[in-house]
């Protein structure tokens, strides 16, 4: 038997998602710092190597391979003269709340498609892939990239199996929009817990074909983060 569009768009999903490498504590520190300050309004759209040099007081090894690991992360831009060039990325009120409006009608409804149809086995694997955080002894030492990738991976993955292209590429996107403040967000690991909850019931959901129950999961899920992302003084200038 051939495999099914939604399965092989899913296969694609899973093959081009690379294995991230987690950087060394100070690496990690420094990338943290440079994520919120990007996120409170403190660091500018562009910045350069001189100026984070002084700014953090930092020497010039550890902020290349941090800038190189938020280039890779798809946070930052080189610039074509000298500098990098943070990504767009969901920095308002009104963005925010148009992102959520806009999964919100989209991710549910791609559940409930004709063409949607699950694999078996990427289904167990993001199952797995959850079980393993939620059960984690010490989420808070967990990279924050892993945490993003899991998430993001588990919503192309659903939004694959619908079969339609559209609707992977949309959630693509959005991922893309929303690296930058998830990374930011994530220092409540309590949220990190509940929706890998959130995720797992919608994955079994789907795999009992209860395609109904786990639209209406996903609704909640989306509800649920909407209400926990982290604002940003800053936010109020651009609402």
């Amino acid at each position: 038997m051939s495999t099914s569009y939604a399965t092989w768009l899913a296969q694609q999903v899973a093959l081009h998602r690379t294995e991230l490498e987690v950087p060394a504590t100070a690496d990690q520190d420094l990338y943290a710092r440079i994520v919120e300050d990007r996120l409170s309004g403190i660091l500018g759209d562009s910045i350069t190597q001189a100026e984070l040099t002084r700014h953090y007081n930092i020497d010039r090894t550890l902020l290349q391979r941090t800038l190189t690991h938020l280039v890779n992360d798809g946070l930052l831009s080189r610039n074509s003269g000298r500098g990098w060039t943070f990504r767009p990325t969901l920095d308002s009120k009104v963005a925010l709340r148009d992102s959520y409006d806009y999964r919100s009608t989209l991710e549910p409804a791609g559940l409930l498609l004709s063409s949607f149809k699950f694999d078996a086995g990427l289904l167990e694997r993001s199952r797995l892939e959850h079980l393993y955080l939620e059960g984690h002894p010490d989420i808070a030492s967990v990279d924050p990239r892993q945490l993003f990738e899991t998430d993001a991976q588990f919503h192309e993955m659903i939004a694959a199996f619908s079969g339609n292209i559209f609707f992977l590429q949309a959630i693509q996107q959005q991922n893309r929009l929303r690296r930058l403040l998830e990374f930011g967000g994530y220092s409540n690991r309590l949220r990190v817990r509940n929706w890998c909850r959130e995720h797992l019931d919608i994955i079994s959901a789907i795999s009992e074909g209860a395609r109904e129950r786990a639209s209406a999961l996903m609704l909640n899920h989306l509800s649920e983060a909407r209400g926990a992302a982290r604002h940003y003084p800053k936010w109020d200038e651009k609402s």
